[in-house]
């Protein structure tokens, strides 16, 4: 019996099943050799999907049907699983509750002895705890709403999960318009990371890319008002976006940036203290905050922090800059490389960062990109070396493995690049 591209993809379903589901009753433990494993197969077997999406333009629909429930039911026991103990999502319970008793998340310290009564169980472990909170605006007051509902760990985790959920429709819109098979969104639905870090940890990231997608969604659409918000609602969710400023350049209307402005201007109003905008924990972070940054580490050694982070976010800019004048028209490459360059030269690469690449890695020269999804896994050694006493540290071998796997890639798709472009073209007779 011949094994047809459908039927290849439906066994790499069942191989992310099986793992993903293994590796989600490992979520107490991340980074356990057995944790590992199983989400390196994982990891794997999504390469081997990615490979039979460029290598068939078209899938009949029920087969990204069936992938679409593979990955809800992958996504469940993850959401049932409780994460660790100082996972962020603990600090987001807390700076919801300290909203809606009256104080404000970015001027409190979690520790401080005074306001121990205010705990709860899920906020007692949180990390951090002697820094006030670095999250922007948008994300605080999403926060703020979910625990008004239901103040829990558990709570936050099904409103990312129904982000996650909202990204997979509006993505599939967006391919029904751009003419690209709608299997695509199987290269965002089954990326391991989403389980893990959404599902599993649970990290306000999502909200953001949710955000920044439907402002793709609606430039494609020309509505430039929406665009222009829902770009601003997304930078103060996290501030990596920012960098994609110039992809809207003549393509919003300056009364849709303004308006874009004063919304998120709007939004801190509630956190002014003595006038001042905050900022909470920000600065701490970029000063003293280090994880996987290989690229930062280097150029610090010659120049202050503050410095080299103002380069990552110029970096992305200039890529962006790039990007929008090689594609006149909308392209998602043009929205992944600059984050991802940003991201490449940043102090901190946590895996969950990469969430914001995911709706648009679709195209042979997001490879390198796609490849770095994956590559990051190893990383997570690094949660069960701190169990063992060990510094808060990437080793040096697992970076190599990182990055180098992700220079390769690049390498390999130059190459092909080269060899297409410099091969003889036939003549007609």
């Amino acid at each position: 019996m011949k094994v047809t591209p459908s039927r290849r993809l439906y066994g790499l379903g069942v191989v992310l099943l099986v793992a993903l589901t293994i590796c989600s009753r490992k979520l107490g433990s991340v980074g356990e050799p057995s944790f590992l494993i199983s989400l390196g197969i994982a990891g794997i077997a999504y390469l081997f999907a990615i490979r039979e999406f460029f290598s068939t333009p078209r899938f009949p629909r029920r087969v990204f049907v069936v992938g679409l429930v593979m990955a809800a039911l992958w996504h469940l026991p993850f959401l049932f699983m409780a994460p660790g103990s100082d996972d962020d999502i603990h600090r987001y319970v807390w700076d919801g509750r300290m909203q809606r008793l009256g104080y404000n998340p970015y001027i409190v310290v979690p520790s401080d002895p005074a306001l121990a009564g205010l705990h709860t169980p899920e906020t007692r472990t949180l990390n951090n705890p002697d820094l006030p909170s670095p999250y922007p605006a948008a994300a605080q007051l999403f926060f703020r709403s979910v625990t008004a509902i239901h103040e829990s760990v558990y709570a936050l985790k099904v409103a990312f999960v129904v982000c996650d959920l909202a990204i997979v429709l509006v993505l599939l819109d967006i391919l029904r318009r751009s003419g690209q098979g709608a299997h695509w969104v199987l290269a965002y639905a089954w990326n391991p990371l989403l389980a893990i870090e959404v599902a599993g940890s649970g990290h306000i990231d999502i909200v953001g890319v949710l955000l920044l997608l439907v402002s793709v969604a609606a430039l494609g659409r020309r509505w430039r008002a929406v665009a222009a918000v829902a770009f601003g609602l997304a930078v103060a969710v996290k501030f990596l976006p920012i960098v994609l400023l110039p992809l809207y350049w003549r393509r919003v209307r300056v009364r849709d940036g303004a308006l874009a402005a004063v919304v998120v201007g709007l939004l801190y109003v509630p956190f002014f203290s003595h006038g001042r905008i905050p900022i909470g924990a920000l600065g701490t972070f970029v000063r003293s905050f280090r994880f996987n940054d290989p690229v930062f580490a280097t150029l610090e050694r010659v120049a202050a922090p503050q410095l080299v982070a103002g380069l990552a976010v110029l970096v992305g800019f200039l890529t962006a800059i790039w990007q929008r004048s090689k594609a006149p028209t909308q392209s998602s490459d043009a929205f992944a490389w600059p984050m991802a360059a940003s991201l490449l030269c940043a102090p901190v690469v946590y895996p969950w960062y990469l969430l914001w690449l995911l709706p648009f890695l679709r195209s042979a020269s997001t490879g390198p990109i796609i490849v770095w999804t994956v590559s990051i896994i190893p990383t997570y050694y690094v949660w069960y070396l701190r169990t063992l006493g060990r510094p808060w540290l990437v080793p040096g071998w697992i970076m190599l493995l990182e990055y180098g796997s992700v220079t390769i890639a690049g390498a390999i798709i130059a190459l092909r690049r080269i060899s297409r472009s410099g091969a003889p073209q036939c003549s007609p007779d």
